[in-house]
């Protein structure tokens, strides 16, 4: 079966790696030189290169170098693991068997942007790493698979990558012999039923202390590496919160939220927050004092 491979982050690079381990028929790549927004950026092109497998940069997949480039590989099925934009039908037309995209969720629910990101800022106590049949629109295509994966309260967005990422090694091994053997199953998605995450803006990423302790402390995990940290403002400089503890106690509930109430280093200090206090454990390098408003 030959394969197309589309992707420009992180886990992309791993799974291309795997199926290569595998001996599996890549016959092309699409890739990014750069991104200017995923911050898990990866230049797939040094395992081309390496295993002499065609490659094209290109920072439109639609246009018609991209086509051509397809259309000259001449795949039996399309794997876009890792890439923003939106797939035409001009591509999406091209392989016989389908282009298969991933979305870390569990769609039909949590379609859109920034799943990993959202599922812990929110508190989830669970989500999914799915496998299905692009169309033209975002993550509505037919299920071919779908693992559910625990998230601990004690996640970071590192952690639950790292999760995601075993999951869907797993799982690409397994639907690519499924597709192989002829023995691959559609599970059709109720476009009514299920949710979209919206796309983040800067405002999301900053704490607000009169924020509860724990909505705080699942912000800093979620903004945590490989994405770009949660942060405050202090004289009019952003502040990178990398660690946290939210610790619940009624000694300071008579305390403003905001207020400084520790500081153990230029790293590590605790903060009022609505209903309890936040013990920032690991940040960028700070200069507040004890008794200070944030």
């Amino acid at each position: 079966m030959r394969i197309l491979f589309i992707g420009c982050i992180e886990s992309s690079y791993i799974q291309l790696l795997l199926l290569i381990k595998h001996k599996k028929n890549i016959v092309g790549v699409i890739t990014k030189e750069k991104s200017e927004f995923n911050s898990d950026f990866c230049d797939l092109s040094p395992i081309c290169k390496s295993n002499n497998i065609p490659f094209i940069y290109t920072k439109n997949i639609n246009d018609e170098t991209t086509i051509n480039f397809v259309k000259k590989c001449n795949p039996d099925i399309g794997y876009c693991f890792g890439w923003s934009q939106l797939i035409g039908k001009d591509v999406l037309n091209i392989p016989s068997k389908g282009i298969i995209g991933n979305h870390p969720a569990e769609l039909p629910y949590n379609r859109g942007r920034h799943p990993i990101i959202w599922a812990l800022a929110l508190g989830l106590e669970s989500t999914a790493s799915t496998f299905f049949i692009m169309n033209e629109s975002a993550d509505t295509g037919d299920i071919i698979s779908q693992e559910t994966i625990s998230i601990k309260d004690t996640d970071y967005a590192r952690d639950l990558y790292n999760k995601i990422n075993k999951s869907e090694c797993r799982q690409i091994l397994r639907f690519t012999e499924e597709f192989e053997k002829g023995t691959i199953k559609y599970i059709h998605q109720n476009s009514t039923v299920g949710n979209s995450w919206r796309k983040r803006c800067a405002k999301d990423g900053l704490i607000d202390w009169r924020m509860s302790a724990k909505a705080i402390y699942n912000l800093i995990r979620a903004l945590s590496a490989p994405y770009i940290g949660a942060a405050f403002l202090y004289q009019d400089r952003e502040i990178k919160v990398w660690r946290s503890k939210a610790i619940f106690s009624q000694a300071y509930n008579n305390i403003e939220p905001g207020k400084i109430i520790q500081i153990n280093s230029t790293t590590d200090f605790i903060v009022k927050a609505y209903d309890g206090l936040v013990h920032v454990t690991q940040s960028d390098e700070f200069h507040g004092k004890e008794g200070e408003y944030l």
